[in-house]
């Protein structure tokens, strides 16, 4: 099982693999969820949150995408700060050593498996640990309320930033959650997930922190 990380620095390696990505989410966003406003002529979702800055987290399964999570620095404009500001009581997060994470997904194949990590949780720790490694200190997550139970049961600390509002119908609210060793073990033992999963293709000159092992936490 691997995620690879994609960036700036290393993203003509996977030109092929983000055009299949953008594909994928124009299939969940548009087509399963139904945000039509989403649309586009080309089949592929992307918008003004996919940048140069952005980073992408990708679980491959035999070379193809089976989940995914973006990621994008808070300084620069994200999902809080220009669509949902009226979800952080105190405003929007601008901080370089904090990233909102959005379009979460697994592909609808690898959902719900028995017979090992779900990929749900595969790609969350793999946020964790992309996290520790570049010495970020806390993810922002705008999310549905009922997915608050299920970051506190994999060891998540999740603080909101402000009362849920209803957005199209969905309670909807603004999470900062912390980034620390305890988080990545607890969800890697609680999920089933087996440590570090991190491919860092192309990205040798990224400086990274070295993390505790799996093995030496549990």
């Amino acid at each position: 099982m691997e995620v690879h990380v994609v960036r700036r620095e290393n993203r003509q390696l996977y030109a092929a693999l983000l055009d299949d990505y953008f594909r994928i989410r124009h299939d969940i966003y548009v087509v399963e969820r139904k945000w039509t406003d989403l649309a586009r002529p080309d089949g592929r979702e992307i918008d003004q949150f996919d940048t140069d800055e952005t980073v992408y987290l990708l679980a491959l399964d035999h070379g193809a995408i089976v989940a995914s999570m973006r990621m994008v620095p808070t300084p620069m404009p994200t999902l809080l700060s220009e669509l949902f500001p009226q979800l952080a009581v105190n405003g929007p997060i601008h901080r370089s050593d904090v990233y909102e994470l959005s379009r979460i997904f697994v592909v609808p194949r690898k959902r719900g498996e028995h017979g090992g990590p779900r990929y749900e949780a595969v790609i969350q720790a793999a946020a964790m640990e992309y996290g520790l490694s570049i010495g970020l200190s806390a993810f922002t997550i705008v999310l549905e309320t009922w997915w608050l139970p299920r970051l506190l049961d994999q060891g998540w600390q999740a603080r909101p930033l402000g009362l849920p509002s209803d957005i199209n119908g969905l309670s909807t609210v603004a999470v900062m959650v912390e980034i620390n060793d305890q988080a990545w073990t607890e969800i890697c033992r609680r999920r089933a997930v087996p440590g570090a999963l991190l491919v860092w293709q192309g990205l040798a000159a990224i400086p990274r922190q070295p993390l505790t092992t799996f093995m030496e936490a549990t």
